[in-house]
């Protein structure tokens, strides 16, 4: 059975893949913090817990106007079929004549300081027109959306009134382990303040809802109107906001996933001072590396971020970094995998000179780039001119390719663009690593080993470079269509 990935803001169900987050520290208030940590060992009750944390989960409730879709009756004028194809969509919520209509929804959030700051997700009131903020004493509240950050599903409200709140604290949510306690408050199916409880089953959990995924997992149940609530660690601290789920049904089996805390705060303080996010531009596309890629490129593991391209009016063009460099570090800190990237990225203030560790041609370079600030799109187009090409065609065994030059004729076959530079590839041998690889007619070659190329003969020798250097693969950039990529191609035997 398919799993779906599933928000939930009312009664009914609200299906979407969920957005990303940043990195960085907001002060933490600790009006409910206990005095001393609790202990870590299997708690025989909740109940102090909850009591102490309910006051300050909330019940987020909002209104929409929207507009009845104009649905013209099939029947003719004045027959008895028409009064009852008005009355059954009057009855489906239309409203009279299709007049607009008000649709309520139902969702959590937490107040995080006295003022009356309050954290909830963006699907939980995107396009609302009117919120109120529901304490569990009763007291209702209108709120103002200060500002919302789809990417990580992530929206601040502030309570509109002048009185101070209860409130809880944020955790550091990078010391959160596998296998710790965790409680779950929220409002599920809108029955009011509701509690869960469960361990924390992984840590920076990928579900390809983003360039920023770094979710904890939790086991916690999570259900429709928990979106978000907080994920509370034993020491009263928020530790996530809750957001999705994996259900096939629609209900909790066990699996949710909570934005860490310390992938909130930094979004929820930029929303807080600039009623939006202000995040790192480093104006790259890369890839993931691969052990065969590891391998054709000289690296002892397959680690880092494969630079694909660079934008030429990003900063990392004015710094140096080229397409085929390997980052391997950014700003002191390890790039793991590709995915690590994004977010460092993203959390690193704009203008600040950073320090970029790159491997380049089997050798470790340091580079300065100044960040600037990620716009919602960034594109340059690449205006470089059309090369001469040396003619000539190969068939090259060891990869189970025949390539041509990139000469018109092949240009217009292709459908290839005037201003690429390399060799065509025409044939692809099916049983190669080449076509395993992805690699079809069409394909532009434009370097080899982090080389480029112009001609077959060129790619001939840079093949056989490569061989008697005792490597079992070599590194392919490919453009298609405009898109650049790497493969690395094993040697056929």
């Amino acid at each position: 059975m398919t799993a779906l990935f599933a928000r939930f803001r009312r009664s009914g169900v609200q299906h979407a893949l969920i957005a990303a987050a940043t990195v960085a520290t907001l002060a933490a208030p600790l009006s409910l913090a206990p005095t001393t940590a609790q202990a870590r060992s299997v708690p025989g009750s909740f109940a102090d817990l909850a009591e102490r944390l309910s006051p300050a989960v909330v019940n987020i409730s909002t209104s929409q106007t929207v507009s009845a879709p104009n649905r013209r009756s099939p029947f003719p004028p004045g027959s008895p079929f028409e009064e009852f194809f008005k009355d059954f969509f009057d009855r489906e919520g239309a409203g009279p004549n299709n007049s607009p209509r008000k649709v309520q929804s139902l969702g959590s959030g937490f107040v995080i300081d006295a003022e009356g700051y309050v954290v909830t997700n963006n699907h939980v009131i995107e396009g609302a027109d009117e919120i109120d903020v529901n304490f569990p004493n009763g007291d209702t509240f209108p709120a103002k959306l200060i500002g919302t950050d789809p990417k990580t599903d992530i929206a601040l409200l502030k309570i509109q009134e002048d009185r101070t709140f209860p409130h809880v604290p944020f955790a550091d949510s990078d010391k959160a382990r596998v296998g710790d306690w965790v409680v779950a408050i929220g409002n599920p199916f809108g029955l009011g303040g509701s509690v869960s409880a469960g361990i924390i089953s992984a840590r920076n959990r990928n579900i390809n809802a983003g360039p920023y995924d770094n979710f904890i997992q939790t086991d916690a149940a999570i259900n429709r109107g928990n979106s978000g609530g907080p994920l509370f660690n034993m020491d009263g601290e928020v530790v996530g906001v809750n957001t999705a789920i994996i259900s096939p049904s629609g209900g909790s089996i066990g699996i949710g996933f909570s934005v860490p805390a310390n992938l909130a705060k930094n979004v929820i303080a930029q929303l807080r001072e600039f009623g939006q996010t202000r995040r790192g531009w480093l104006g790259v596309q890369i890839q993931e590396i691969d052990d065969s890629m590891a391998e054709a490129i000289g690296l002892d593991r397959a680690r880092g971020a494969l630079v694909a391209g660079v934008d030429n009016d990003g900063p990392a063009k004015a710094g140096g970094i080229r397409s085929g460099d390997v980052i391997l570090s950014f700003d002191g800190r390890e790039v793991k995998a590709m995915r690590d990237l994004p977010r460092l990225v993203a959390d690193t203030e704009v203008g600040r000179a950073v320090e970029v560790e790159v491997l380049r041609n089997g050798e470790t370079r340091n580079l300065t780039v100044e960040i600037a600030l990620l716009a919602e799109q960034t594109a340059a187009a690449d205006e470089r001119n059309a090369p001469e090409i040396a003619q000539g065609s190969g068939s090259i065994q060891a990869l189970g390719l025949v390539i041509e030059p990139l000469n018109r004729e092949n240009r217009e076959r292709f459908g290839i663009d005037s201003d690429l530079e390399g060799v065509v590839v025409t044939e692809v041998d099916g049983a190669s690593s080449a076509a395993e690889r992805g690699i079809r007619p069409g394909d532009v070659i434009a370097e080899v080993g982090q080389k480029a190329v112009r001609a077959p003969a060129e790619v001939q020798d840079l093949i056989e470079l490569e061989q008697g250097a005792g490597k079992k693969s070599v590194l392919l950039m490919l453009n298609r269509g405009g898109s650049v990529r790497f493969v690395a191609v094993d040697f056929e035997n």
